[in-house]
């Protein structure tokens, strides 16, 4: 045992003051710190606001607008240049007033025709109001849009969920894994170790020979080797975990488990079909792509809205004093000839909606397959499983009988440790078939939505752990 003390004492520290958490608990803690949880919720209220923004379309605009205009010349009226002073001809008159009315204009001076219209520097400000009544479908089409956009992050929010439930279920079960290769190979060390000493003893005496001992040293040796890599996967395995959960040292308390009976297929499958967050994302995409093809056919269609303009400030010309205080009216604009393509857009809106529908086909297909090799994994590992205990046993009834057979000397120490190197393979590949099976199992509940399910299972072998 001296040379698995070094490893045990490097190894102490890290299990002593790991916080031990259930699978539950780690599920609760990594939905409260996961920065991936916290970016896709930042994505899905961003959405929401961008929807809740559109609600406003249908509201009135209500704006102030200023301005300043500097003029060339400032604008007058001739009153000469207007009838009846215009057309007036002298010549035309009656002799008796033709000359009098000549002679009375022409004493008038030029600048008493003229009046100032406004000045050459001018200011306005006013308040403007613009209420759409009716734009083709545009305002809807783009309400349904964002609407449609906030379902899609859902949904993507959903699906990082799921898979962060499942890089848990790896990194949560490969500590008791890792814990369990460890545990494993301690005991292969300490069987091989005993094996040594007596080794030792029989060589004394004579009984057996010097390549049978150092055979037993040798194995020793790289059993000592795989016990350290295993005790720094198991390390590397807490390491992961605690980092994962935001914390600097963790250790499991939810042990392997296997299920009685077998989850149904077509339950599953239906579940899945019905509720998977991948047909709901493409389907909100299929909205969005709908909603795209009646906005851009809301450009062929008419637009009618009420508008107003209130006058906030003039100067004192003539035509300000001319202009009415307010206005209100209905303003209709009918598209005839566009140059934005907008026959085109539609047609390029429609080919985003059929692909929306193809992909949501090809997504059934891959989730429908993604089932069916799930399940055979589950049915895999389960049949490992039960497989390797039969062998299990056999291996340890070997072991028993390849002990007794050294120690009467009827045995070889090659042919002892073979067999406590075939019971620790043994041993092996069964831990690792049940992380296999849990892994699918958790894959099968996560596709499924049935993430509680899974949890509740780790409760029920909590439980039966602590009678």
């Amino acid at each position: 045992m001296r040379s698995v003390l070094p490893i045990l004492l490097l190894l102490l520290p890290l299990t002593a003051q790991a916080e031990v958490v259930s699978f539950d608990q780690a599920w609760q803690q990594l939905q409260h710190v996961s920065d991936k949880l916290k970016a896709e919720n930042q994505q899905v209220e961003g959405a929401k606001a961008q929807a809740e923004a559109t609600k406003a379309l249908d509201l009135p605009s209500l704006s102030i607008s200023g301005s300043y205009t500097h003029l060339a010349d400032p604008v007058e009226l001739d009153l000469r240049d207007l009838n009846p002073l215009a057309s007036l001809d002298i010549a035309t008159l009656p002799p008796q007033i033709g000359p009098v009315i000549g002679q009375i204009i022409g004493q008038i001076p030029a600048s008493s025709f003229i009046t100032q219209m406004s000045e050459q520097d001018i200011f306005t400000a006013s308040l403007q109001a613009m209420w759409p009544i009716y734009t083709g479908g545009k305002i809807t089409a783009a309400q349904r849009i964002k609407q449609a956009q906030v379902t899609e992050k859902q949904q993507s929010m959903l699906l990082a969920k799921r898979e962060l439930f499942t890089t848990l279920v790896d990194r949560y079960y490969a500590v008791a894994v890792t814990e369990a290769f460890v545990n494993t190979q301690a005991q292969l060390v300490n069987s091989l170790q005993k094996h040594v000493d007596h080794a030792k003893a029989l060589e004394q005496q004579g009984q057996i020979s010097k390549v049978e001992r150092l055979n037993a040293e040798v194995t020793l040796a790289n059993a000592n080797v795989s016990y350290g890599s295993a005790q720094r996967q198991q390390q590397m395995a807490q390491i992961a975990l605690a980092k994962m959960l935001h914390q600097s040292q963790v250790n499991t308390d939810s042990p392997l488990f296997m299920l009685t009976n077998t989850p149904s297929l077509p339950q599953i499958t239906q579940l899945t079909m019905s509720t998977h967050p991948a047909l709901s994302l493409i389907e909100s995409k299929e909205r969005q792509a709908q909603g795209l093809v009646d906005l851009e056919k809301s450009a062929y269609l008419p637009k009618v809205f009420l508008y107003g303009n209130y006058k906030l400030y003039s100067d004192d010309s003539l035509v300000s004093e001319m202009a009415p205080d307010w206005m209100v009216g209905v303003g209709v604009k009918v598209p005839l000839i566009s140059n934005s393509g907008r026959g085109d857009k539609v047609e390029a809106a429609k080919s985003a909606l059929l692909q929306a529908r193809y992909t949501k086909a090809q997504t059934k297909q891959d989730l429908s397959l993604l089932l069916d090799q799930t399940y055979r994994q589950l049915q895999q590992a389960q049949e490992e499983v039960n497989a390797l205990n039969t062998s299990f046993a056999l291996a340890k009834e070997n072991l028993r009988l390849r002990e007794l057979a050294f120690n009467q000397g009827l045995s070889t120490s090659i042919e002892q440790v073979d067999a406590e190197l075939k019971l620790n393979a043994v041993e092996t590949k069964q831990i690792a078939a049940k992380y296999r099976y849990i892994q699918a199992y958790a894959r099968l509940m996560a596709v499924s939505g049935q993430l509680q399910q899974f949890i509740s299972r780790t409760h029920q072998q909590e439980k039966a752990n602590a009678r």
